[in-house]
């Protein structure tokens, strides 16, 4: 049996862009968690967080998940978006339930649907369903594209001025991550949020070409948008290290973009929040150091 007073929430993902900002999210308010990490050696920073406590799981192992699991009500469910995502998080579902967890919290995306040409968004719907199917209370967050990504092309922004994508002019209602670590919090902490469904986006949609005129602005320098075919942005994505998978799954998803299935804006962040979302303006300059 697990200690009355050990923490009640788990965090997969902890190490990533969300997740940390979700632990800080879940510290800042005192609330005790645990990080599940694969390895101790990227948990350091975890550990200096109050509220954190580290403990070891890994996605392919049933045992480790279980063990990770024990005591733990509340989840929140966020993997590397690989090959094995899909598998994983399955796995990840059967042993929250057998472990007697209550509420799931999973990060899904924006337009998840089981018949989407987004291998992305397919995969998210497969596992929405088990877990809707398990019983466990759930709250879905489907966040649209991720302000932060653009760190992605930060070294290009930085060199020479410039970073691509293959969307023409089509807007996106981006989100600024931190928001979406903020409504992931508040799913975890009060239960008016289970069984609930969030789509995440930003204030405004706006084009690759407005964003870039926005970091301009924030940055004092010249930044352009350069839109390119999907085989060259393919090209470009394999020529920087992305598994063949993840790259056409990232061409299928800048096809839905370009299509202007992104462009609609939510209230899902203030509903799971009660406060409005960052705008892309906020994002550049908070982040405008990292772009100079």
């Amino acid at each position: 049996m697990s200690d009355s007073k050990s923490p009640k929430i788990l965090i997969t993902g902890a190490t990533g862009t969300i997740g940390m900002e979700l632990v800080k999210y879940l510290s800042a308010k005192e609330i005790p968690f645990k990080a599940m990490v694969r390895s101790l050696e990227k948990a350091s920073e975890l550990t200096a967080i109050s509220g954190a406590e580290v403990v070891l799981g890994d996605f392919n192992d049933t045992n480790s998940l279980e063990n990770a699991l024990n005591g733990i009500e509340r989840v929140f469910l966020l993997t590397n978006s690989s090959e094995q995502a899909e598998e994983q998080q399955l796995r990840f579902v059967d042993a929250a339930l057998k472990s007697g967890v209550t509420h799931i919290v999973k990060l899904s995306q924006w337009a998840s649907e089981a018949h989407s040409p987004v291998r992305f968004l397919r995969y998210h719907a497969v596992v929405e369903q088990k877990i809707r199917e398990s019983g466990m209370k759930f709250t879905f967050l489907r966040p649209n594209l991720f302000m932060q990504g653009l760190l992605g092309f930060k070294d290009l922004i930085k060199y020479q001025g410039q970073f691509f994508g293959a969307i023409g002019d089509a807007k996106i209602s981006l989100i600024d991550t931190r928001d979406i670590a903020a409504a992931a919090g508040e799913s975890l902490i009060d239960r008016k949020h289970e069984n609930k469904t969030y789509n995440l986006t930003g204030p405004e949609a706006l084009s690759h070409y407005e964003m870039a005129d926005k970091l301009s602005l924030a940055t004092g320098k010249n930044i352009l948008f350069v839109d390119v075919p999907s085989d060259a942005l393919r090209e470009t994505l394999i020529h920087a290290g992305f598994p063949e998978w993840q790259a056409d799954g990232l061409v299928e998803d800048y096809a839905h973009y370009k299509r202007g299935e992104a462009a609609e804006i939510a209230k899902g962040v203030f509903e799971s929040t009660g406060a409005e979302p960052r705008s892309f303006d906020a994002f550049a300059t908070d982040y405008a150091t990292l772009f100079r």
